[in-house]
């Protein structure tokens, strides 16, 4: 499964175990294991960076095991060929969603303008609380 120019998930690191669905449905419930679980094993892929592999452990949350494999259960649908397409478009999209690097913030300062609103906003609020108090001190 490619997911970027760099990034693949080959199909033998993706372990797939046909289950019975819970919940309604009648009799195609009770005799078709059409429940996906999808098992990835993190530690094994190499394709995946350092940098999206502990944001990918963090977005996985519980889905992560302590043996470091994520665990996806999709049961949406009555077909198992939905079901396991779904848990394959699933693991992507984390995958995805973990290769987003993060804007790097660009350190700013304040002007001398906000600076002065800012000090004069904090005087006329501090004026307002003496005069509250009951001790006028007009300056």
């Amino acid at each position: 499964m490619r997911i970027s120019e760099t990034v693949e998930i080959e199909d033998a690191e993706i372990e797939e175990r046909f289950v019975r669905a819970s919940g309604p449905g009648g009799q195609n419930v009770n005799k078709v294991s059409t429940a996906v679980e999808l098992r990835f094993d993190l530690r094994m892929n190499r394709s995946i960076p350092d940098y999206a592999r502990g944001k990918l452990k963090r977005l996985a949350g519980r889905r992560l095991t302590t043996e470091g494999v994520i665990v996806i259960q999709a049961d949406r649908f009555r077909s198992q060929e939905q079901n396991r397409a779904d848990a394959r478009e699933r693991l992507k999209a984390l995958v995805v969603e973990a290769l987003e690097r993060p804007k790097p913030r660009i350190k700013t300062r304040p002007s001398r303008g906000q600076r002065e609103e800012r000090i004069k906003a904090k005087t006329v609020r501090g004026r307002v609380k003496k005069m509250r108090s009951g001790k006028v001190d007009y300056d």
